[in-house]
């Protein structure tokens, strides 16, 4: 599906701009490796807290009696597959086009209201306007998260860092998300 992705960016940005993928911003340097590892473990420290105040008043999490490490290599490969999905959708050549067609301001705020709305399908909430709602304003706040520090740098990789760090942390490290058990498990509710 990345591959399918690129392809699709690729002949869009071709078709409307006579440019290629580097707008995306995927030259690895060492300024992007550096934001890269910072947002993500700054990501990964708030997504962990709110588990490590659960834990303060009474939770208790174990390690996975099952861990092994295929599964971590496997929690982490799923985790970077969808957030690079995610990422070349609402963050991706369509983004830059629109920033370029609209303003940042603009395309900020459609990328994030486009990425909320999406979130209502993958977290299959349509019919619930109470879980829509809620669903929307913290994943659509993310999308605006996410496309600003695109638009700040042009470049994927602070996104892509943001959003591995809250995803990995909560789907994979405390095994929140949808891929089931991952590094630790609830013990005590």
């Amino acid at each position: 599906g990345i591959i399918v992705q690129l392809l699709i960016s690729w002949l869009l940005i071709w078709f409307f701009e006579k440019e290629n993928l580097s707008v995306l911003g995927f030259r690895p340097t060492g300024t992007r490796m550096k934001h890269f590892c910072l947002f993500f473990l700054v990501t990964a420290f708030f997504a962990a807290s709110g588990f490590l105040i659960r834990m303060y008043y009474g939770e208790r999490w174990a390690i996975n009696p099952a861990f092994t490490s295929r599964l971590f290599m496997e929690g982490l490969w799923w985790n970077i597959k969808s957030v690079l999905f995610e990422e070349l959708i609402f963050r991706g050549v369509i983004l830059y086009l629109l920033v370029k067609r609209i303003g940042a301001a603009k395309a900020i705020i459609i990328s994030a209201i486009a990425f909320g709305i999406y979130h209502w399908f993958s977290y299959g909430v349509i019919g619930d306007p109470r879980l829509m709602i809620f669903i929307f304003l913290v994943t659509g706040a993310a999308g605006l998260v996410y496309a600003y520090g695109y638009t700040s740098t042009l470049s994927l990789y602070i996104p892509c860092a943001i959003h591995l760090g809250w995803n990995f942390t909560r789907n994979f490290i405390f095994s929140e998300g949808n891929i089931g058990a991952g590094l630790l498990v609830p013990d005590k509710p």
